[in-house]
């Protein structure tokens, strides 16, 4: 048997903030064995790297990765372990074509995570996907800024969008049971900002509890003393009813600011993304949210070049944009992806003009978002500061419509600032996504 308290472990995190608290949770996992963790690579005798497979872009990115911690492993590194989306896909292409692996999980596989090592160090290289037994933990160690964290209240899409592996990586969706999600929320000690992540946040409790739960979730969860606020990533449109609209209204817990991932805006290509949505049903869901919470911010994601996508349905999209005039957006160009409805399809376009459109989009929000930061430019902003950016020599902080590492930020002089405490700001300037300024007391000297 190994003795694995006197291993140092490392934990490498790739993808999105859904993938970081599975991390989270894995870490605990070796903290409960008593092993010592470390953030510096070189002194880990055991790498373990979770990886994202949505796209081949992080595909590539996983096995980069992987490659490099091997080519630069330090004399201390005795086992790679690769867990996650690439492996619980991908195990079967990629176990002989990564020989410098030892271990193989899957994203339900930790909770086998010692045994399976326990085999590598026999001497044999290891495929442990679909093994092991992944039990729920309420305990994380954290890896975020001291003040906010991520919530993961449900895995798995039933949505099964054209383009989209999620559904055969990561199976149908799967929602947490509330007392489980209750404790592990109280848990987290104090928490200036939570924010709830799953494939699709708004779906939570249809499958366990047989009907919409997250405004009921929502009411238990702002009740602990322990988080102060919560921000909501990731609500799909056809499940956004009044019900929710009405909590994010009136709970003052609730930041004032909605993730709701659209994708395009032309019903032609929402129909052939197999997306429950319109045009104007879209445009009527943005109206009603901005007229029922004064000041809401909505965030949103679209995809460009989608096959057959034509020059006038991306223009269209843009007046879609400029009608809409969202708060935050991002753009991406479609990748087509093996093992998808999508990557059948004919009239496939090429990158260079999927590029292009992407382009074309940014500009037309990056006005949108421009004319949005005017309104700020004199006044007075609530901002929490995140820390200190230093080579820009000043603090940097969030304002309300902005969520961590997706949206613009606040850089702000003051005489002090703590890393999530609230400040006034003075807003000087802005770039048409960031803003600048300072405090009032700094102003003054």
């Amino acid at each position: 048997m190994i003795d694995f308290r006197t291993k140092k472990f490392g934990v490498i995190s790739l993808g999105c903030d859904k993938n970081r608290v599975d991390s989270e949770k894995l870490l605990q996992i070796i903290k409960d064995r008593g092993c010592s963790l470390t953030d510096d690579e070189s002194e880990a005798n055991i790498l373990i790297i979770n990886t994202c497979a949505f796209l081949n872009q992080a595909r590539k990115e996983a096995i980069d990765t992987i490659l490099d911690c091997a080519a630069n492993r330090s004399p201390s590194l005795e086992k790679i372990v690769v867990t996650g989306c690439l492996p619980q896909k991908f195990v079967g292409e990629i176990f002989d074509g990564l020989p410098e692996v030892d271990v193989f999980m899957g994203f339900n596989d930790y909770g086998s995570l010692f045994d399976a090592l326990e085999k590598s160090y026999e001497g044999d290289r290891v495929n442990y996907v679909g093994k092991g037994d992944n039990p729920y933990l309420a305990h994380r160690v954290l890896t975020t800024p001291c003040h906010y964290a991520y919530l993961k209240i449900a895995d798995g899409c039933n949505n099964f969008c054209t383009y989209c592996l999620i559904p055969k990586i990561r199976g149908r969706y799967v929602s947490y049971p509330e007392e489980k999600l209750l404790e592990e929320a109280e848990n987290l000690g104090d928490v200036s900002e939570l924010i709830l992540v799953a494939q699709d946040v708004s779906r939570y409790g249809t499958d366990l509890y047989g009907k919409k739960y997250l405004a009921t979730f929502l009411k238990k969860l702002t009740t602990l003393v322990n988080i102060n606020s919560v921000r909501l990533l990731y609500c799909y449109p056809d499940m956004i009813d009044d019900e929710l609209i009405s909590e994010i209204r009136d709970n003052p817990k609730i930041i004032k600011y909605i993730d709701i991932p659209l994708q395009h805006s032309e019903d032609r290509v929402l129909k052939l993304m197999n997306r429950r949505g319109t045009r104007e049903g879209y445009l009527s869901l943005i109206r009603k949210l901005k007229d029922n919470i004064p000041g809401i911010a909505i965030r949103s994601t679209f995809i460009t070049g989608f096959p057959t996508e034509t020059e006038e349905e991306c223009d269209a999209m843009c007046s879609f944009l400029e009608e809409a005039k969202l708060t935050n957006c991002g753009f991406f160009a479609y990748s087509r992806e093996p093992d998808t409805p999508a990557y059948k399809l004919k009239g496939q376009i090429a990158y260079n003009v999927k590029r292009r459109r992407v382009k074309k989009l940014y500009d037309v929000q990056r006005g949108i978002s421009s004319r949005f930061l005017d309104g700020f430019v004199g006044r007075v902003l609530s901002v929490v500061c995140d820390g200190i950016d230093y080579d820009r020599n000043c603090f940097v902080g969030r304002a309300y419509f902005s969520a961590p590492d997706i949206d613009g930020k606040v850089y702000f002089n003051a005489n002090q600032a703590v890393q999530g405490e609230k400040y006034d700001v003075i807003i000087k300037s802005h770039d048409g996504y960031d803003m600048f300024g300072a405090t009032g007391d700094y102003l003054d000297e």
